[in-house]
């Protein structure tokens, strides 16, 4: 579309405000990786941006993405009846996703950089909006950009996609470090999302308003659960003071401060509300079950769904219902009133993001799964994990139950990256460390099947086991000849560097990395 209104022009630098896909994940539309590598074009990013990102969309992308297909109406129809925006945008892209890696990492509050002519300073704010993210600011246009942290929106501070718990205390601190260093230089004042802001005086009461909004619900939450009261009773009875309520760019749009307050409560006090009643609660299926027998079975569910429904108790009508569904998910009046509900629920959301989740609910029990409409964990994403994220992955990945009763032992040496990692797999668990070190070379043998008659106690933990062609033998060796056998765990090369600390993070394959393997299986002893 710039292009189309601009024209072409040369790209120098593309800058990531944060680790967000829909702040990065278009990169390919404006550069490419070979004006990268030849340094055509600079990418900009904060701290730790990397390893966040692929955090994000990898380690939790799957799940991230369906619920993110609920969040922003993915499934639904555009129009008054189905999806009419997000909050912060009308939707997000369901493109391909790319990344390419920074070429240029912020690392301090004050850093100055000169991109084509054009000087830039930066302020990290991180565990913000996003875990990794940062403000910037153009002396000579006197423009400042707020990234994610200022937007004409109450934002989330956990997002209903799944997130983790941002940090409102320390986002409203960062607010008012901005404001303090370029509130009186600015002229404009523009973020990822929305519209700019323009005038000194109306930029310096627009972002003291976004701090003050974050400010109040952190620390309003924290008064009232020291008092006693669940994140579910503060987010009943808290009220904005009346200059944020009635300030447009702190209404609801997009996050909630029914569902902010929870969050806030859970970041401190967790997932449990001090109920001893909901400290061990059946899951809902079984809930659902019971619920529904003691009213009598669905028909007797149905009824006090209706009146509720009827009486305009909708929040009520969908708990009814939602322990209905569980028992019977085929019944077609606890669907048709389901959605019915769920619908009304939508309709009445001054959250776009609200109002998909309850549309999208209603579409599903009428149609079916929605599925999942984006993959976070695109090839471009993937392909920018390190070793330790890869492993990491695969870790995640691991059917714990069925791998309880393996107990194996794997070296992986990465040769363009003069590393080897050693992966163990135990109890269903799946760990590495690393460090520069190469496999023993002074084994006589390194079968699965032979062994040193010297050393094996010695090192058949760590031992790397090679094709049976190596040694032409069968069950047995005679003692190695070299005079260094080790005698110890601690002898292997470089053994005490084996930990994360010693990986330099981010450590990525390239495309052309070359790795080794080999597999032993611990002796049960």
């Amino acid at each position: 579309m710039y292009r189309e209104h601009r024209g072409e022009r040369p790209v120098v630098a593309v800058i990531y405000t944060h680790s967000h896909a829909d702040h990065f994940a278009g990169v390919f539309g404006v550069t490419s990786q070979e004006e990268i590598d030849s340094g055509t074009v600079q990418v900009i990013a904060p701290e730790g941006f990397v390893a966040h990102a692929v955090a994000e969309n990898v380690y939790a992308g799957t799940a991230m993405g369906r619920r993110a297909g609920y969040m922003y109406g993915a499934a639904l129809p555009r129009g008054p009846r189905g999806q009419v925006g997000t909050g912060l945008g009308q939707t997000t892209s369901t493109g391909s996703i790319g990344l390419i890696v920074p070429t240029l990492d912020i690392r301090e509050t004050g850093e100055r950089h000169t991109i084509d002519g054009v000087e830039i300073e930066f302020q990290m704010a991180p565990r913000t909006e996003a875990p990794a993210e940062m403000h910037f600011y153009f002396p000579a246009f006197r423009a400042l950009c707020m990234a994610e942290n200022a937007t004409h929106n109450l934002h989330n501070i956990l997002t209903l996609r799944g997130a983790r718990v941002r940090d409102p205390h320390v986002w409203s601190q960062y607010l008012t470090e901005a404001i303090e260093r370029w509130g009186e230089a600015s002229d404009a004042v523009f973020a990822s999302h929305h519209w700019p802001t323009w005038g000194r005086d109306e930029i310096v009461e627009f972002l003291s308003t976004q701090r003050d909004l974050y400010a109040y619900l952190h620390d309003q939450t924290l008064r009232m659960l020291n008092q006693g009261m669940t994140g579910a009773e503060i987010a009943e009875v808290i009220q904005l003071p009346p200059a944020l309520e009635n300030a447009w760019n702190a209404r609801g749009y997009d996050g909630s401060v029914s569902h902010n307050v929870k969050a806030i409560y859970q970041r401190y006090m967790g997932w449990f509300d001090g109920n001893p009643a909901r400290l061990w609660p059946h899951p809902p299926a079984a809930l659902a079950e019971r619920y529904v027998a003691a009213l009598g079975g669905i028909d007797r569910v149905i009824e006090p769904a209706q009146a509720a429904y009827d009486e305009g108790d909708f929040r009520w009508a969908a708990t009814l219902l939602d322990h209905a569904v569980f028992v019977d998910a085929k019944h077609g009046g606890v669907r048709d009133l389901y959605g019915a509900t769920l619908r009304q629920l939508g309709y009445g959301s001054e959250s776009g993001t609200w109002r998909n989740f309850f549309l999208s609910g209603a579409t599903q029990l009428r149609e079916g799964n929605l599925g999942t409409p984006t993959r976070p964990n695109a090839p471009s994403i993937v392909a920018q994990l390190s070793p330790e994220q890869l492993l990491d992955s695969i870790a995640i990945s691991m059917n714990g139950s069925a791998a309880w009763d393996l107990d194996l032992a794997l070296d992986l040496v990465f040769t363009d990256l003069d590393v080897t990692y050693r992966v163990t797999l135990r109890n269903g668990v799946l760990v590495w460390s690393c460090g520069r070190m190469q496999p023993p070379a002074h084994w006589c043998c390194g079968c699965r099947s032979c062994v040193c008659s010297r050393c094996s106690a010695e090192t058949a933990r760590v031992r790397v086991s090679r094709p049976r062609a190596t040694c032409g033998c069968s069950n047995s060796s005679p003692p190695c000849s070299n005079p260094e056998t080790p005698t110890s765990r601690s002898s292997f090369p470089d053994h005490q560097d084996a930990s994360p600390r010693a990986c330099q993070r981010p450590r990525r394959l390239s495309s052309q990395s070359n790795m080794r393997s080999s597999v032993s299986r611990r002796p049960s002893g």
